[in-house]
């Protein structure tokens, strides 16, 4: 009877790791897909970032101008847009535990930089950018390295690191600098790892 039971117990167990790794594969390849958002809000990023150290460190022209204001200010609206949709669509499919998991992680990413900007409002009756970049900085990097930990893939784990690491090297400029650095960043973090997720999408 004992016997009985330690084999099930080791069946089960087996089971168990075997259904932790379908799941992780599957996301793999979910992941290999969505890397077109890596893409989007990567490049979002990058554009965003290096055209506001671009007007900070140059005299305004009225071409600057012109395309940030039709460009380059639409960008993030533009690509909220685009998401949404995108998970409308997926979330009509099957979706997947670890799935759930991580729209929580980058739905808590955006309420903790909500958080970050009353509270440092509340306590300094002001918004101090040279801050506020490199606390938002630091908090998604916590969820690149959540989201690449959950999946186990070590490229995002990395791009964590590397936009953590620039958080906190960006804190030592000042804000125009800072944006250069931040911008490099989401290059660094999300464009190239997002190109190379997407580009291996049906392997």
């Amino acid at each position: 009877m004992e016997n009985n039971l330690t084999e099930n117990q080791e069946f089960n167990e087996v089971q168990s790791l075997k259904l932790v790794r379908q799941m992780i594969e599957i996301s793999h390849k979910k992941l290999r897909t969505d890397g077109i958002l890596f893409v989007v809000w990567g490049w979002i990023g990058f554009l965003s970032g290096f055209w506001q150290y671009l007007i900070r460190t140059y005299p305004h022209t009225y071409s600057l101008d012109q395309v940030s204001r039709w460009i380059i200010t639409p960008l993030p609206v533009a690509g909220l847009i685009f998401t949404l949709v995108y998970l409308y669509r997926k979330s009509r499919k099957a979706t997947t535990y670890l799935s759930i998991s991580l729209r929580y992680v980058w739905i808590s990413l955006f309420f903790t930089m909500v958080l970050i900007n009353l509270i440092q409002y509340n306590v300094l009756d002001k918004i101090v950018f040279e801050l506020q970049h490199p606390l938002f900085m630091v908090v998604t990097a916590f969820a690149i390295v959540i989201t690449g930990g959950i999946l186990r893939y070590r490229m995002i784990i990395a791009g964590g690191i590397i936009f953590a690491a620039m958080a906190y090297l960006g804190s030592c400029f000042d804000l125009p600098t800072q944006l250069l650095v931040e911008s490099l960043a989401w290059f660094i973090a999300f464009v190239i790892p997002g190109h190379i997720l997407f580009l291996r999408r049906n392997k």
